[in-house]
């Protein structure tokens, strides 16, 4: 017969019970942290399967990026080829030339070109469209084959200041995108030696005389760059050359280079480079270079030479 006023007794059937209610609870406790384990690996599993699709879906981003940046780049190259297509083969016969595009981008604003109009006079023209890029390149193709054509409405293009005055009238800024640009033209006749020039906001082009008599700067007064301004005139001036006279038609980039002590290189600085040590594009463009930073320079570098 059970005594149960024992107090051992009574304390060991105490004990049994409590210890049966820790390991239910135990149970209980593990069957929940297992149940969030369960849970956190399907969300581990989870994560990992979408961090595999987005790593995916990277990939297949970056190329096409890397395509579109292959085909864009292809297009840069083409368009810059074309570009240097439309510039004129280089002159043995009198009036010689020489000339050096670099552009600072791909792509930029600077064109020229020269070409006979008739049997006696000669056109020579270098023209800069603000900014760089596709826009400004294709604006710039543009006005060359209209110069190149004698594609202007009231113009005679053997007269300057009428065709700077036909080309501000045709191109507008505001039909542009904004852009505008400067240009200097000029027309040698064959026939007396007479040059003849207007600019439209371009810097002045340099005229070195073979007489060892210096050199003369071509600008034109009060010329504002075309497309500015509406209803625009422009003044033209005349000048003689002499047989072995040079005559450089540069853009504001062949010049606009930090000098010695920082200071801005000069027109006056290129001209009398170009009376010491000749006025060869390529000797000049490396001269310009030496002044400036590793890298491109800070604008286009345009420079064409005539030698009469």
């Amino acid at each position: 017969m059970k005594d149960s006023s024992n107090p051992s007794l009574a304390s060991s059937g105490f004990s049994e019970s409590g210890e049966a209610a820790d390991v239910a609870q135990l149970r209980i406790d593990f069957a929940q942290l297992q149940a969030e384990y369960d849970d956190l690996k399907l969300l581990y599993e989870a994560m990992i399967e979408h961090g595999e699709a987005v790593e995916d879906q990277l990939a297949e981003q970056n190329l096409l990026l890397e395509s579109t940046q292959a085909r864009l780049d292809a297009e840069l190259n083409d368009a810059g080829r074309y570009v240097f297509s439309i510039l004129p083969d280089k002159r043995a016969a009198s009036p010689a030339t020489d000339w050096l595009l670099v552009p600072s981008t791909e792509l930029g604003g600077d064109s020229f070109g020269y070409h006979w109009i008739d049997d006696d006079h000669f056109a020579i023209y270098l023209l800069d469209v603000c900014g760089h890029g596709v826009g400004a390149a294709l604006l710039s193709v543009t006005v060359i084959n209209v110069l190149r054509a004698s594609a202007l409405s009231n113009a005679d293009f053997r007269d300057p200041s009428t065709v700077l005055k036909a080309l501000n009238d045709t191109f507008p800024m505001e039909k542009q995108n904004n852009m505008f640009f400067t240009i200097w033209y000029g027309v040698y006749q064959k026939s007396t030696g007479e040059l003849r020039f207007a600019t439209g906001g371009h810097p002045p082009s340099i005229l070195l005389r073979a007489d060892g008599a210096g050199h003369e700067m071509l600008i034109t007064v009060g010329g504002v760059a075309i497309g500015a301004l509406s209803e625009m005139d422009y003044d033209s001036s005349v000048t003689h050359v002499a047989p072995g006279d040079r005559l450089l038609v540069i853009s504001d980039g062949t010049f606009e280079v930090n000098g010695p002590g920082d200071a801005m290189l000069s027109v006056d600085a290129l001209a009398e480079q170009a009376e010491t040590h000749g006025s060869r594009p390529q000797d000049i463009h490396e001269w310009v270079r030496s002044f400036n930073a590793a890298g491109p320079l800070p604008d286009d570098f345009s420079l064409l030479e005539i030698r009469f």
